[in-house]
């Protein structure tokens, strides 16, 4: 009787096991791929390599290269684009805060975007001549390059939609302030 017990205890516990897992793997998402020469941007078709400023990937469920993007913006764009592929394992963004230069930010210098402190509104521009959403990991790194290059700090999810799908803020005029409701207003098609 005692077997049956340890063994129906054990068959219950394996499901739990595997949303334990999920959970897990949630928590931890898969690791940044290391920038090449060879990557090509999702919406311009051009190498990444080409452009200054910060990059961006995301890994999705099912695939095995990232999808490449020339901009933080471009990045965000896509997440928020519902013609685009979901299944969103990780977004990542070039870590400005240890990129040696504007025009390098480096094959390895990656911060989840979703963790990543962002100026929106400074005087640099990223890939293809845009405003960028220059993103940091570090919050004390982001808040010297908006005092040096103008803007504000804003987190992934204070990204104000309008912004990121084509407007601008001109110069270092920043964007207006999210609403105190939860953030940016949301549009729905």
């Amino acid at each position: 009787m005692t077997r049956r017990i340890l063994a129906l205890l054990l068959l219950l516990a394996l499901p739990l096991a595997g949303c334990d897992d999920a959970d897990k793997a949630a928590a931890n998402p898969p690791p940044p791929v290391a920038l090449t020469r060879e990557a090509v941007g999702h919406f311009c078709g051009m190498t990444l390599v080409e452009h200054a400023g910060p990059k961006g990937q995301i890994l999705l469920r099912g695939r095995s290269q990232p999808v490449w993007f020339s901009s933080a913006r471009d990045t965000v764009a896509f997440t928020l684009l519902e013609e685009e592929a979901k299944g969103i394992q990780a977004i990542y963004v070039s870590d400005m805060a240890r990129a040696a230069e504007w025009d390098d930010p480096g094959a390895e210098n990656w911060v989840e975007a979703r963790r990543a402190w962002f100026v929106l509104g400074s005087d640099r521009r990223g890939g293809m001549g845009a405003e960028e959403a220059v993103p940091f990991s570090d919050q004390a790194a982001a808040e010297r390059f908006a005092a040096q290059h103008g803007g504000r700090l804003l987190r992934f999810a204070d990204l104000p939609r309008d912004w990121v799908l084509g407007g601008q803020a001109t110069g270092t005029e920043a964007p207006a302030a999210p609403r105190q409701s939860g953030g940016p207003p949301r549009h729905h098609h």
